[in-house]
């Protein structure tokens, strides 16, 4: 028999319960953190591995290579669109940071790719699994992979930056990055909130791919479920939207209509696109017989007058065709006439850059016959004849200023011979705009660019951008050139001769000078602040009141070098050789010298505070006067520097000496524990002027 008591309450405990409050987190706030989860390991993927990349990169004594191709278009394709600076980025690096540094772009690019596989196949990330949210279609299930890609990658990212980006890049703002980057993440928090107007809010990127982001946690259908639960609704829904349009399958008149119309662009196109070719054709008949009828002109068996020869050359220069050039170019070098010569270099400049790859080539050629053919009886008329290739190239640039961006002159023989007392011919193109000409591997030896720009800024009219014009000097031969007062900056100009050459006060801020020559070049007062110099060579250079701050001098031969009173506050002097240089008075504050060979060198007054001299060769360089407070001097060898003006006697080791002012070097709190073949006179002068040892009392 049961119990009525059990009854009772099994009944009372059947009634349904009030619904307690929900303690779950809302389903926005664990998306958002979702989001930021899958955000912050895209970027830690990328930013560690690029963080280890810079610290390998710093020590100096691991060996360095060229930068991987890969990163150095990535860079491009990044710096471009951004306006970042045209040296963004380190050229030659430590060989595991290009590792690294390759890892740090692929691994983001791998981590999105298998986290976008994972949304398409399971309608969740990983982080999106951790917080209970899924992604489905209408139909409830997974979304798939090319719902997913139009999701997010046009979507969630390429709308919402696209828009930012355009708004930044054509506002006052332009280029302030951190602007960018806030209002980029405006625009993506925007995209995500929807529509205000609608009553169920949406991402736009979930509008767009027909997808809902759910609940796992919850119970509650979906509106893609409640919305395929009639199915002829839906069904009906998608016909009526894919269906033709009921006034083209209900009127056929429009669709003649519509048919006749095209049908008439396509034969009036035809006619027209067949008269334009006819035009064409007989204006290149027309030229054709006039060009002949020039040809016989010029013809010197022809009884024509010298004057009728000159006014069929300009006329042959004012015709826009490659023949023409063609045969003034080789006319240039055939003629013996003096004023027909003249006509010839007048019509060539009057035709412009669209000259310079004919006069170059014939330049070229002319030059390597000069090469080969030694002092033989035809040498000084080849001569003759590659003067005139390099007059007309001279005249053409310093015309059209300005105007010379990728005008490539490549190889050409614009130098004079360096071994004749006076050269035959002088490239001048002093105060002249020559922003992005191309110069690689060409002879200009002597040249005169006094004054000159190799550099303008872009189409975004802003200096330091990735899209300025900049002029291309590589392995270009430069002996003895002039660049007084020339605006070098961030031209490339790695592995060129510049021995001998004048670059006082120019501005090669940012210049790659990667293995150049500038060995006795003068370069008093130049700015080469941030210039890269590894492996450079400025033996018996002139660098005083020089800025080089910040600059890159990697294994860089300094030898017999004068540079008094410059700066190179921050350089990186690592294995740089400045055996008997003079850098008197000289700024050389936090700059890394370790490794350096500064023997013999002359550092009186120079300003070597917080300097990192780690394994630093100082025999027998003058410090009397150098402030070397707070310097690393571990491993450097003292062996005869000078510390301090003044005999001493050995006998008074460890006793206090008498100050003599300004003529020591400053090193209270140094440290030279672990510094090498340091004397009797030295080490009491380190004790007694406040420096740290071991041995001292």
């Amino acid at each position: 028999m049961a119990n009525p008591m059990i009854g009772k309450s099994s009944s009372q405990s059947i009634r349904p319960k009030e619904p307690k409050k929900s303690k779950i987190t809302p389903l926005a706030t664990r998306r958002f953190v979702a989001w930021t989860v899958e955000i912050t390991l895209f970027v830690a993927s990328g930013l560690v591995p690029y963080a280890l990349g810079v610290y390998v990169n710093s020590r100096s004594e691991i060996r360095r290579v060229p930068l991987n191709p890969v990163l150095v278009i990535t860079e491009k394709a990044i710096a471009r669109p951004l306006a970042l600076p045209v040296s963004y980025g380190i050229r030659n690096v430590a060989w595991p940071t290009n590792i690294l540094w390759t890892l740090a772009l692929l691994l983001p690019i791998g981590l999105s790719a298998w986290q976008l596989y994972l949304l398409a196949q399971t309608g969740s990330t990983i982080p999106k699994r951790w917080f209970g949210v899924r992604v489905v279609n209408a139909a409830g299930t997974a979304p798939g992979l090319g719902t997913v890609l139009v999701r997010e990658g046009l979507g969630r990212w390429t709308v919402p930056v696209s828009a930012a980006y355009l708004l930044w890049r054509y506002s006052f703002v332009f280029p302030n990055l951190a602007l960018f980057t806030s209002l980029t993440m405006l625009m993506i928090l925007a995209e995500s909130k929807g529509w205000p107007i609608q009553k169920q809010r949406r991402s736009f990127h979930d509008q767009l791919a027909g997808t809902y982001t759910i609940d796992v946690t919850s119970t509650v259908t979906h509106p893609g479920e409640q919305s395929t639960t009639n199915g002829d609704e839906v069904d009906s829904s998608s016909t009526q939207q894919s269906s033709p349009s009921p006034s083209l399958r209900n009127n056929p008149n429009l669709s003649l209509f519509l048919v006749g119309l095209t049908s008439m662009i396509a034969v009036l196109s035809t006619l027209i696109g067949t008269q334009i070719y006819i035009q064409t054709q007989e204006s290149q008949r027309r030229r054709e017989q006039t060009n002949i009828e020039l040809i016989k002109t010029l013809n010197p068996n022809n009884s024509v007058t010298s004057e009728d020869r000159q006014r069929a050359i300009l006329a042959l220069g004012s015709i826009d065709n490659k023949q023409s050039i063609k045969l003034l170019v080789d006319l240039l070098v055939k003629e013996t006439d003096p004023k027909t010569l003249d006509t010839i270099q007048q019509a060539l400049t009057n035709t412009g850059f669209k000259a310079i790859p004919e006069l170059n080539r014939m330049n070229q050629f002319i030059a390597r016959e000069l090469g080969s053919m030694g002092k033989s009886p035809n040498w000084e008329v080849r001569q003759n004849q590659l003067i005139l290739t390099q007059q007309v190239i001279n005249k053409i640039l310093a015309i059209y200023s300005g105007k010379i961006n990728k005008i490539d002159l490549s190889d050409a023989q614009l130098g004079s011979q360096i071994s004749r007392a006076k050269p035959l011919f002088n490239l001048v193109l002093n105060n002249i705009d020559l922003s992005g000409i191309v110069l690689k591997s060409a002879n200009l030896n002597q040249a005169n660019f006094q004054g000159s720009r190799f550099r303008s800024v872009g189409e975004d009219g802003r200096w330091d951008t990735y899209d300025d014009v900049i002029a291309d000097l590589n392995n270009t031969q430069l002996k003895q050139a002039n660049f007084s007062n020339a605006n070098l900056s961030r031209v490339s100009m790695s592995r060129s001769d510049l021995s001998q050459a004048n670059l006082n006060k120019a501005n090669l801020s940012y210049t790659r000078l990667f293995a150049a020559n500038l060995s006795s070049t003068q370069l008093v007062g130049t700015d080469l602040s941030n210039a890269i110099l590894e492996n450079a060579i400025l033996t018996n250079a002139d660098l005083s009141n020089a800025n080089l701050t910040e600059a890159n001098l990697y294994a860089a031969h300094l030898v017999r070098v004068s540079a008094i009173g410059t700066q190179l506050a921050y350089a990186n002097l690592t294995k740089t050789d400045w055996q008997g240089a003079d850098l008197s008075e000289s700024y050389l504050d936090y700059a890394n010298l370790s490794n350096a060979n500064l023997s013999a060198t002359r550092l009186t007054g120079a300003n070597l505070r917080s300097a990192n001299l780690e394994s630093a060769n100082l025999r027998n360089a003058d410090l009397s006067r150098a402030d070397l407070r707070g310097a690393n001097v571990a491993g450097a060898d003292f062996q005869g520097t000078i510390l301090f003006v003044g005999k001493q006697n050995p006998a008074d080791q460890f006793v206090e000496t008498p100050d003599l002012g300004s003529q020591n070097a400053s090193i209270k709190g140094v440290d030279f524990g672990q510094a090498k073949n340091l004397d009797p006179q030295q080490l009491a002068f380190i004790c007694t002027q406040g420096g740290l040892h071991s041995r001292c009392p």
